[in-house]
């Protein structure tokens, strides 16, 4: 019976820490949960949002046949320190410098952010996606 017990909350404590992840491919555009959020927590989450498709609008996919041009970049930074999500691009047409530019920009506001709300997080590690070319275009696998 004590066994059963541990079980259960072993599994609770593990839904919980589960239900703040983030599925690859698909950013998290809502605070991270914290306790006591507030219009200011939110509005410097939203900031982070507006960095992020900043990002997103310098990422060409297109121009490229091989898929040696393309690459991804790391998006944000959860409270444990890995990437929060990637994003895919072709190098031939994009900007790189600019593009790693921003992305730097959104690890420091959301490390920043992370540590001013103590956020806590998934100690996952995402791995970046393996990419292709296809039809003229960079995607994930």
């Amino acid at each position: 019976m004590v066994r059963l017990i541990g079980i259960a909350v072993v599994s609770v404590a593990l839904a919980s820490c589960m239900k703040n992840s983030t599925t690859s491919g698909a950013s998290d555009q809502s605070p991270p949960s914290n306790s006591g959020s507030t219009s200011s927590q939110e509005s410097e989450w939203a900031a982070i949002g507006q960095l992020e498709a900043q990002a997103k609008s310098l990422a060409k996919t297109d121009g490229c046949n091989a898929s040696d041009d393309c690459a991804t970049g790391a998006i944000g930074r959860k409270a444990c320190g890995s990437p929060r999500d990637y994003l895919v691009y072709c190098k031939r047409t994009t900007d790189v410098a600019a593009l790693n530019a921003k992305l730097e920009e959104i690890v420091k506001a959301e490390a920043a952010y992370n540590a001013k709300y103590q956020v806590v997080s998934t100690c996952e590690m995402r791995l970046p996606p393996e990419v292709e070319a296809s039809g003229g275009s960079c995607r994930a696998r």
